[in-house]
């Protein structure tokens, strides 16, 4: 059986994270990681009082930072899984199964959950919902992979891909940029349909402003990748 485990990771989520760690454990038997990015809440203590692995960042790194503790530990540690679930409660762990299938298959390298690749329940803001078509669009055009949910956070990684997410990982709004880094390196990646639910608590660091700038430094951040791409195919 192959070893799997769950990155969780998590910045000031004391009233969801007990949620999301009992709702993994009720679902599939894995080793639970949470990495503590630097919280000034009583997210580490929960966490601990919960029995999983924690790993306390000494301040917050953002989610680039994180996850990429989150993979290391996961490489040096040996697991040929790594699932990745949010910590505010927004992914349901009832969809591990369908999620690892296609890496268990040796079908894909790295599956995203989407909430649009089919019709699901789920809605979200409109400005999410805008920014999810341009990147599908941009992501379309320069990678020839047609990824209907690139900001999705609930994503599985295969061995090779969790060894080389533990040695370079985007550290500001990576989800969308590490698709086209791992187009260019050759992967394999598949969308399967899952069902989100909105936030159990807590508030998205995402507001209007901030929209404006993820979608301007991740665009220019896949030109880039996809730029050196072609620059080395030439050489």
């Amino acid at each position: 059986m192959p070893k799997i485990i769950v990155i969780v990771p998590a910045y000031n989520e004391e009233k969801t994270i007990d949620s999301v760690i009992y709702n993994i454990k009720k679902n599939k038997d894995v080793d639970i990681l949470v990495v503590n990015d630097g919280s000034s809440d009583k997210t580490s203590l929960i966490a601990k009082n919960n029995g999983v692995i924690v790993i306390d960042l000494p301040f917050n790194l953002g989610i680039g930072g994180c996850m990429q503790t989150g993979y290391k530990y996961a490489y040096k540690n040996g697991y040929d899984i790594a699932i990745q679930i949010d910590a505010d409660g927004q992914h349901d762990a009832r969809f591990i199964d369908e999620l690892i299938k296609p890496i268990l298959n040796d079908e894909a390298d790295l599956v995203i959950g989407s909430r649009y690749v089919a019709k699901t329940n789920y809605r979200g803001s409109y400005l999410r919902r805008t920014g999810s078509r341009f990147f599908t669009f941009l992501l379309k055009i320069l990678t020839g992979y047609a990824i209907y949910d690139s900001t999705s956070g609930f994503r599985a990684a295969n061995r090779k891909v969790i060894k080389y997410f533990s040695e370079s990982y985007p550290q500001d709004y990576p989800e969308v940029e590490v698709i086209a880094k791992l187009s260019k390196m050759g992967f394999r990646m598949r969308e399967i349909p899952v069902e989100m639910h909105e936030r159990l608590g807590g508030q998205s660091s995402i507001n209007f402003k901030r929209s404006i700038y993820y979608m301007v430094k991740v665009t220019l951040a896949i030109l880039v990748n996809c730029m050196s791409r072609k620059e080395h195919q030439k050489a």
